[in-house]
């Protein structure tokens, strides 16, 4: 499968869980024959909850779902929880699933990182938003900041097609999806938008995304926003950022200022130097953790996924973003940006920057380099690959005995 661009699309930006689960659980509602739905994280609280309840009417109605869980991101849901869904008929995989050793989790590295629905091959959901209550802006001061896209059209297709490609052979979805995309070919399109599908493997799309990144900043003329949760580039994108800003154009950097974890603002921090001096605007938001992994350029192009700009990103994990080229959508994400940075960032000026002494010179070097080789160190250890294990519907015994009962002793009431 090769990414492509497709024309007559509408694409809608979501902010939050407060925005995204509503879109999302109002279109699993409506499904009518197929929902694929793929995901980092997915807990048991009063979001994931939600979730549960929704596909699981949506299974007993009839409709076929399948989900995909990275075994490390939800390693924690009860049997109970997962056994009610497949019991209804849903097909129920983790990415990877391995037990801990010494109580430590193994599975660290080469996560199924994306998030994705597609339902009825018709409405789609791409981003960086997880199946948890932390999403949500009332969860408090860890609350997420974050983003998705709602999308219609023929870039749908190729969405569905790569999920699809990734599960094991299923004929019937196949043809499934051979039926739609004809359907699909024939009706007409509901928007204006391009938009091109890309991801990140480990075979042949290993840069797939940074390279997209890279190309967008050598064409940019007048600005670009990169708003980036874990941000640790390598030297090309750096360096496409720093003659950006050198030839005039406008770039602005937004990064955690209250991360999640603190070896973020760490690791970015140690770029200041380079950047800021470079001409390149970096802004630390400062409201609560940023988890967004979004970009624009000038007034047409902008891009929201799953991927971020770190070693673990680029190099490693399973991701997918959708480039767009719509200037109403370039807009409003550019309006959503610009907010941030007014109301709740502080922008990182030379005072601020670390003094440049030979000690924390040797310092960042040392840290910089070892996080840039990380995936390569990574993969000195035992090689594997990377397995779908199938939750297998539970036994229910006391139905299989009811029957029994009823048809050994037709006159006895159990």
């Amino acid at each position: 499968m090769k990414p492509t661009w497709r024309d007559g699309n509408r694409i809608q930006l979501l902010e939050n869980g407060d925005e995204y689960y509503p879109a999302v659980f109002a279109a699993i509602n409506k499904a009518k024959s197929k929902i694929f739905l793929e995901t980092f994280i997915w807990f048991e609280d009063e979001v994931g909850r939600q979730l549960h309840a929704v596909l699981l009417r949506a299974a007993q109605r009839g409709v076929s779902i399948e989900v995909l869980l990275d075994g490390y991101g939800s390693p924690d849901l009860s049997d109970s929880f997962v056994n009610e869904l497949t019991a209804a008929g849903v097909i129920f995989r983790y990415y990877d699933p391995r037990k801990p050793l010494f109580g430590m989790r193994t599975n660290l590295f080469r996560r199924m990182h994306r998030k994705i629905v597609v339902i009825d091959g018709e409405v789609a959901f791409v981003g960086g938003i997880n199946y948890s209550a932390e999403h949500m802006s009332d969860y408090g001061p860890e609350a997420k900041q974050d983003y998705a896209v709602r999308v219609e059209g023929p870039v749908v297709q190729d969405i569905y097609q790569f999920v699809l490609s990734n599960l094991p052979e299923n004929e019937q979805a196949s043809r499934w999806w051979r039926r739609r995309r004809q359907q699909a070919a024939d009706n007409t399109t509901p928007g204006e938008a391009q938009a091109l599908f890309v991801w990140r493997d480990n075979e042949e799309h290993r840069d797939d995304i940074e390279r997209y990144y890279l190309k967008m900043l050598a064409n940019a003329k007048k600005e670009v926003i990169i708003a980036n949760a874990y941000f640790f580039p390598g030297y090309r994108l750096l360096h496409a950022m720093r003659n950006a800003a050198r030839r005039g154009v406008r770039v602005k950097l937004i990064v955690q200022g209250e991360p999640d974890m603190p070896i973020v603002k760490v690791g970015a921090r140690l770029l200041y130097n380079y950047l800021v001096k470079g001409g390149v605007q970096v802004f630390e938001y400062l409201r609560r953790p940023l988890h967004g992994k979004v970009a624009l350029m000038d007034d047409h192009w902008a891009t929201v996924g799953s991927s971020n700009l770190d070693p673990l990103s680029l190099s490693l994990n399973l991701e997918a973003n959708l480039i767009i080229h719509d200037r109403h959508f370039n807009q409003t994400l550019r309006d959503n940006l610009n907010r941030l940075i007014r109301e709740d960032s502080k922008r990182v000026d030379e005072s601020m920057l670390p003094r440049r002494t030979w000690w924390n010179l040797t310092k960042s070097v040392l840290a910089f380099h070892f996080l840039r080789h990380f995936p390569a160190l990574v993969g000195w250890l035992p090689a594997h690959t990377p397995r779908l294990a199938l939750v297998n519907p539970p036994v229910q015994p006391e139905i299989e005995t009811q029957d029994r009962v009823e048809t050994d002793n037709p006159g006895v009431k159990p």
